[in-house]
This record gives structure tokens, C-alpha cells and sequence, in this order.
């Protein structure tokens, strides 16, 4: 059993929920990176999602864009991040997950990046603009190499679409509570625990949703209709608010910690 799937399971037998804080990585900088994910998997995180650095991260808002030009300028690439991943993997038991774009993986090569990112320690990816149509020269290099292929559910999609999705899709399944890009919402869409519960008459596979969510409130108001909850834009605006100082890690970790809290008990 992978590790995605070792977590979850453990999560369901618990009655608890998974938090999977989002980072890009090498922002503010690789190490700070690595210690930010160590604080997070301390603070209660279950996944870990790092960021690749894309130029055109076209399902990003502006915060995770400027957090991508600031790693990019400073030099991170896949195979830097690939190194970032073996450098934790051994103090890190939870899985790890990266976001990244095609175009990145292409230019890598789809056999040299999933053999690549399995040895480095990656369990999963999510490739946020391959549609599942379209995914089997990656899927094919993926599967047997060990790599969840991630795919996402928008909240648009009918239930015949989430039905094709949810079957293609491994480790868990991305919904997109919101149409857009990523960032920050004041409320959730309110339709949000219909649509989960469509895709959940579809599928037993668990089902994360992320987009939007950014507090505690929101973390708890998700959890009964989800197994776990992705929180990026608001991790990734702290960490750009404290980069440079001492605090960093501290505020970062207690920010995880509040977001867990509600996915501890039962909904």
C-alpha cells in the first residue's frame, strides 16, 4: 500500500480529516522551504504539496505567482526540487505530493521525471493543466514507476465527467471548490457540499478539496463532506509576509496547527 493511500486509510479508521498545506518551493528559499515543511508535518500536516516554480502557472493567482517568480529568479528548478524532496523524505513521514504544469515534466522527460521523482522520495503529482484525456503518455511512465497521478474535479463537471475523473485519478482525487484561479475567498461556494456529495455518490476514492480555503472556519465548514482539505494561497501570503524573519517558521507552524484542528475530530 502507498503512502497516500497507508494515510488516508489510517485517517478514515480515526474519523479525522487530512490537512495538506501547499508551499512553492524554494520561496523564500529551498532550506527555508525544508524547514517549513518539517514544521508542518510537527504542527499535524498529513501531505505535504510543494509547488513547482512554473513561468505560467495558469491556475494561480497572484499570490502563488509571485511566490513562483521569486523561486524561479532564484534558481529553482524540477531537479532542484527533486533534491529538496530527497533531502526531507528520511525525516519526513508523510507523503508527498507536487503541483506542477506540463510543460515542466515534458521538458524534464515524462520517464526521467516519474523515475526521478519516485526516487527522490515523491508519491504523488498533480499536473494542474494535463487533462485526463490526455494524460496516458504520463500515466504510463507513472503507474509503474509508483507515482499517484492526481487529477482534479472542477466544479463544473457533470457526474459522468466525475465518474471518468475519479477513475483515472490516484492517491486521492483534487476538487476545486471554486471556478478560477487560486487565492483567498472571504466565503465558500455555496453549492460546495452538493457537489462533494455528487462526487462521492461516484466514487469511494478520497476526495480533497482545495481553492479558496484559507481559515479554520472554512477548514471545519469542508470537512464532514471530504476526507481532506488543501490550503495554499493563505500559507503561501504568510510565508511572503514573514520571509526574512526569525518568525517565519513559528507563524507558519502555528497558522498549520489552527488549520488542523478542526480536521482532528470527528465531523
Amino acid at each position: 500500500m502507498s503512502r497516500i493511500a497507508t494515510t488516508f486509510a489510517g485517517l478514515r479508521r480515526r474519523g479525522a480529516r487530512a490537512l495538506i498545506p501547499y508551499f512553492t518551493a524554494g520561496d523564500p528559499s529551498l532550506s527555508a522551504t525544508r524547514a517549513l515543511v518539517l514544521e508542518a508535518v510537527r504542527r499535524g500536516a498529513d501531505v505535504i504539496e510543494l509547488g513547482v516554480p512554473f513561468s505560467d502557472p495558469l491556475a494561480d493567482g497572484p499570490v502563488i505567482q509571485r511566490a513562483s517568480q521569486r523561486a524561479l529568479a532564484s534558481g529553482v528548478t524540477v531537479a532542484r526540487v527533486l533534491e529538496l524532496v530527497r533531502g526531507v523524505r528520511g525525516e519526513v513521514p508523510a507523503p508527498i505530493i507536487l503541483l506542477t504544469y506540463y510543460n515542466p515534466v515534458h521538458a524534464f522527460g515524462l520517464k526521467a521525471f516519474a523515475h526521478g521523482a519516485v526516487e527522490a522520495g515523491v508519491d504523488g503529482v498533480i499536473v494542474a493543466d494535463l487533462p485526463p484525456e490526455e494524460a496516458d503518455p504520463l500515466s504510463t511512465q507513472a503507474r509503474p514507476a509508483g507515482l499517484d497521478l492526481i487529477h482534479l474535479v472542477a466544479p463544473t463537471s457533470p457526474p459522468d465527467r466525475m465518474r471518468y475523473i475519479a477513475r483515472r485519478s490516484c492517491g486521492f482525487i483534487y476538487f476545486v471548490s471554486l471556478t478560477g484561479v487560486t487565492g483567498t475567498r472571504e466565503t465558500l461556494a455555496p453549492d460546495l457540499a452538493e457537489r462533494l456529495r455528487q462526487l462521492r455518490a461516484v466514487t469511494t476514492k478520497p476526495i480533497c478539496v482545495g481553492f479558496g480555503i484559507s481559515t479554520p472556519d472554512q477548514v471545519a465548514a469542508v470537512a464532514p463532506y471530504a476526507d481532506g482539505v488543501i490550503v495554499g494561497s493563505a500559507i503561501v501570503r504568510l510565508v511572503e509576509a514573514h520571509a526574512g524573519s526569525e518568525r517565519l517558521v513559528a507563524e507558519v507552524g502555528g497558522f498549520i496547527a489552527a488549520l488542523k484542528a478542526p480536521l482532528r475530530r470527528r465531523p
